[in-house]
């Protein structure tokens, strides 16, 4: 590929489980430096398609094409830490990994929690788990940063702030970022381009675009515009816009 090529391109992916169709015919291209939100309903085959992208599952049909030495980050829908595991934070950034402490620490910091480096990991929010999950994303260098849900069990105050994370984090880094979401209200400001999956692709586009288009409307209904709005302008105050709830221990 070259430079003025996508990082990632699908054509006519097709994936079954079975004699379950769960994609059909679905195209995707991810540009350099861009912002792609993956929408859909639950069951409507988005993780199935990141997992075909990251080359963890073999479409039945189709094609998926890669750039020459991608580095890709990835942060999971969900992880479960072993509540009686000893790890710190710290612990769990070097899990599998060929990183060290100033490089953790520094990964923290640009998340904005590196004050959690030491801390067990059992013990942190839902929202700065979320940052603990960017940061170890972000030790891979990667151009394209790939997020499952990212803003799942983050109360809205932080999703506000999470998402202009991700903003910030693209512009200064110049990655990719591929965003997994069930719903556009959250994510409409936060994002360059939204592709509408149900099976296959219903609609693509601005946001503005996608969520005025009649398929989008019928699987979510009309644009909340109050509630976007107050999601991505309204002022919180919220500690470090990571989320006041806690993870209890398991």
């Amino acid at each position: 590929m070259t430079d003025n090529e996508p990082l990632v391109r699908a054509d006519g992916v097709t994936v079954c489980h079975g004699s379950r169709l769960v994609l059909e015919g679905v195209d995707l291209r991810i540009a350099p430096g861009e912002i792609v939100t993956l929408i859909g309903p639950n069951g409507s085959g988005k993780t199935t398609l990141v997992r075909v992208l990251l080359g963890l599952l073999r479409p039945g049909e189709g094609r998926v094409r890669r750039r020459r030495g991608l580095r890709i980050g990835y942060v999971p829908q969900r992880i479960h830490v072993e509540p009686t595991l000893p790890l710190t934070v710290g612990g769990f950034l070097g899990l599998g990994v060929r990183t060290g402490r100033a490089s953790h620490r520094a990964a923290l910091a640009e998340v904005g929690v590196g004050h959690l480096l030491d801390e067990p990991v059992q013990y942190v929010s839902g929202g700065e788990f979320q940052r603990v999950l960017l940061a170890r994303a972000l030790l891979r260098e990667p151009d394209l940063l790939v997020l499952d849900e990212p803003a799942q069990g983050v109360d809205v105050g932080g999703q506000r702030e999470l998402y202009r994370l991700i903003a910030r984090l693209r512009a200064e880094r110049g990655c990719a970022v591929l965003m997994v979401s069930h719903d556009l209200h959250l994510v409409m400001a936060a994002t360059d381009r939204v592709i509408c999956l149900n099976g296959h692709v219903c609609c693509r586009g601005e946001p503005e675009q996608v969520s005025g288009h009649p398929e989008y409307q019928r699987l979510f209904g009309p644009l909340d515009r109050e509630f976007a709005l107050y999601t991505h302008d309204h002022d919180s105050a919220h500690a470090a816009g990571t989320g006041e709830e806690r993870r209890p221990a398991e």
